[in-house]
């Protein structure tokens, strides 16, 4: 069967196209800027890259413009070829523990939610109704990224602020990077030849979350009610004392809404450093610039003190810490950095072992010594792989 990996954005939509089960990518890519001028997309497929220019008013553009693509390259003969589409979902509020086939009652849930990520599941319900309408026989699944942090405790998921903030408005923390916890989780289940592993996940890209997963299920997450809690990240802030923002907005006569985007888009390594690519932060941190010194330390402390916090979470019976995502898949740096942190938990790491494990070089492993208390693994993650997995298994029952 083939099926269609899809993540929808405001403004982007980006696609694979599987053969399932056997997992081979059969097409990639994306279209960039749909309703703004200078649209475009690329696609590569059949060992050749496909890069064109595009102006689309809305996602059906995009959508017809990828199917088109797929036919005159031969990759379907007709559409019906396409058994199932998976969509990435952002937020699936209280309600959704797993991805499930789309029908009318899950697209008003989806939108019933719509204010808990305005700028998402908008466009995800968007791609979701052109992929409806163009491929009327495939079905349409929805994969939440907060759904596998569903298995939460109350304990955990609530807030201390009056309930009736959670129980009216559904104020309590959900965790995003589901699809890519899920995925880790998965893999380390066949590696450590266990169903219930006791694990600790770093997902460390320009978004980072840290999950502690107990008996295979995530019983911590360090994002929260959005994605902005939690450690400090490339632009995001992570954790703060949240008086500073009415603080902040009397001192700068600003607007709750300017305090917000500086939060999240001019804060964490961009703030501390004025720079968030890791490329240009590790040579910088090398030449030991005072700034990048100062903003590797912090990054590295919140994501060593979270990995702490979990191991005591889960009474010390940790079978792994893993890192994955973009930072954490390919840089030694931010590994060594945090690590050296953990030693009181009897982590040692290995720095051959870790200068050469990259996964953008096909690379993956083990990182500490054969005498580590924790193994710590690095592993490439794969959240579109994930959805076409969830996508075909609904499809199949």
């Amino acid at each position: 069967m083939k099926v269609l990996s899809v993540n929808a954005g405001s403004s982007t939509l980006k696609f694979r196209l599987y053969e399932m089960p056997e997992e081979n990518v059969l097409a990639k890519g994306a279209f960039e800027r749909i309703g703004l001028e200078n649209g475009n997309y690329s696609i590569k497929m059949n060992g050749e890259k496909i890069e064109k220019s595009l102006d689309m008013k809305d996602h059906s553009d995009a959508v017809q413009a990828l199917l088109k693509e797929l036919v005159e390259q031969h990759m379907i003969e007709s559409l019906d070829e396409i058994g199932a589409v998976g969509h990435r979902v952002v937020h699936g509020g209280s309600k959704y523990a797993r991805s499930v086939i789309i029908d009318e009652e899950v697209m008003k849930e989806i939108e019933s939610i719509s204010d808990l990520a305005p700028l998402h599941n908008p466009a995800n319900l968007v791609g979701i109704r052109a992929f409806m309408h163009a491929i009327p026989t495939a079905i349409q699944v929805a994969c939440f990224d907060t759904a596998f942090h569903q298995t939460m405790p109350e304990k955990n998921y609530l807030y201390p602020v009056p309930h009736e903030w959670y129980t009216k408005y559904g104020v309590r923390k959900y965790g995003f990077h589901g699809m890519s916890h899920k995925f880790i989780t998965e893999q380390m289940k066949s590696i450590l030849h266990t169903d219930t592993p006791n694990l600790i996940i770093c997902h460390i890209g320009n978004g980072a979350s840290i999950s502690a997963i107990q008996e295979g299920k995530c019983m911590d997450t360090s994002m929260g009610f959005t994605p902005n809690a939690g450690i400090m990240m490339g632009t995001r802030s992570g954790d703060i004392d949240y008086t500073m923002i009415q603080y902040l907005k009397n001192k700068m006569d600003v607007s709750y809404e300017q305090i917000d985007t500086m939060l999240n888009k001019a804060s964490g390594l961009e703030g501390i450093a004025g720079r968030s690519d890791l490329r240009d932060l590790d040579d910088a941190f090398e030449a030991k610039e005072e700034k990048v010194v100062l903003a590797f330390e912090m990054y590295t402390d919140r994501i060593a003190e979270y990995i702490a916090k979990y191991y005591v979470k889960l009474n010390g019976n940790v079978d792994a810490i893993c890192f994955t995502a973009g930072v954490g898949e390919n840089d030694s740096i931010i590994r060594k950095e945090t690590l050296r942190k953990l030693t009181a938990l009897g982590v040692i790491i290995d720095d051959e072992k870790n200068e050469a494990t990259l996964c953008r070089k096909g690379v993956e492993g083990v990182i500490t010594t054969s005498d580590s208390k924790i193994p710590c693994y690095v592993l490439g993650t794969d959240e579109e792989l994930m959805i076409a997995r969830d996508t075909y298994q609904l499809s199949e029952v």
